[in-house]
């Protein structure tokens, strides 16, 4: 009891200070809540990105935190200490125990009710795991999944995506745009060059024909972009683009000389945004 105690305060003062900079109004009464519904690609990717540890569990017992132990909750929310035991450890360079216990965030069921997920597997994403009871401390405070073959076939696509030597790294902002027009109408080439959190090389090049519709592709190493072979939907160079790209060319950034070049860029950063598609989250 003294430990379980011990580790609510510890994982309490942890998950508190991971979501009190987002500044969520204190929990209220439970809202409806919302049909289950099956986790992005860019879900798995947001979650796998910030997690060291990937496990699938079985949850074998829930209860709810006091609210006033319960600090950043989101409205319609509450937190809950789960007791879960561990199936598969999917990503982690140390084993973990038989047993895990955690805090995480969920709605709760229309009479306010915790979640119906004991005895259901889940997949947790974490950043640490301590002790020999399995304290894990979540890498978000709703960094827990349902899980279905489906989605852990997905996840794994997307771990062996990350860990892979041409990963694609995360993309910060779009530092360079340039866009150069040809000796024939209608020919021209427009590059976008990236800043990643690695500070390495990554672009993304569109090339005019004349009578042809603009071809691009995107790099992320120094060798140039394969154009007419843009990245696909639900890969991982596509998470980066599509879900980190500014919505418009930030101000400053466009140096093409002339008026016309300068809308040209403009344009063809459009014409990748459209092409990259919306980057859809089920998680707020």
């Amino acid at each position: 009891m003294n430990s379980t105690k011990r580790f609510l305060r510890t994982a309490t003062a942890a998950i508190t200070a991971a979501v009190l900079p987002i500044n969520f109004a204190p929990a209220i009464a439970a809202q409806p809540p919302a049909p289950v519904v099956v986790p992005t690609y860019a879900d798995l990717a947001d979650l796998s990105d910030s997690a060291r540890i990937v496990v699938r569990a079985e949850v074998r017992k829930i209860a709810p935190v006091e609210p006033a132990r319960a600090r950043g909750v989101r409205p319609g929310w509450a937190r809950y200490y789960i007791e879960a035991r561990t199936q598969a450890l999917i990503r982690g360079d140390k084993p973990l125990g038989q047993s895990l216990r955690y805090l995480v965030d969920m709605q709760p069921d229309a009479r306010g009710k915790p979640p119906a997920i004991k005895k259901k597997a889940v997949l947790l994403f974490a950043t640490s795991a301590q002790g020999p009871a399995g304290d894990l401390q979540l890498a978000a405070p709703d960094a827990q999944i349902l899980w279905s073959a489906e989605t852990e076939a997905k996840l794994r696509a997307v771990l062996a995506a990350l860990v892979a030597p041409d990963a694609a790294p995360s993309v910060t902002r779009v530092r360079e745009a340039i866009h150069v027009p040809g000796n024939l109408a209608g020919e021209g080439e427009t590059q976008f060059f990236l800043e990643t959190a690695k500070h390495s090389a990554a672009s993304i090049t569109v090339q005019h024909r004349p009578g042809a519709a603009p071809a691009w592709g995107a790099s992320f190493s120094e060798v140039a972009a394969l154009v007419g072979s843009p990245p696909q939907r639900d890969t991982l160079a596509w998470y980066r683009l599509a879900c980190f790209l500014p919505n418009r060319l930030p101000s400053g950034v466009n140096l093409s000389e002339g008026a016309g070049s300068r809308a040209q860029a403009e344009a063809d950063y459009r014409m990748v945004l459209g092409e990259l598609g919306t980057c859809t989250r089920t998680r707020s």
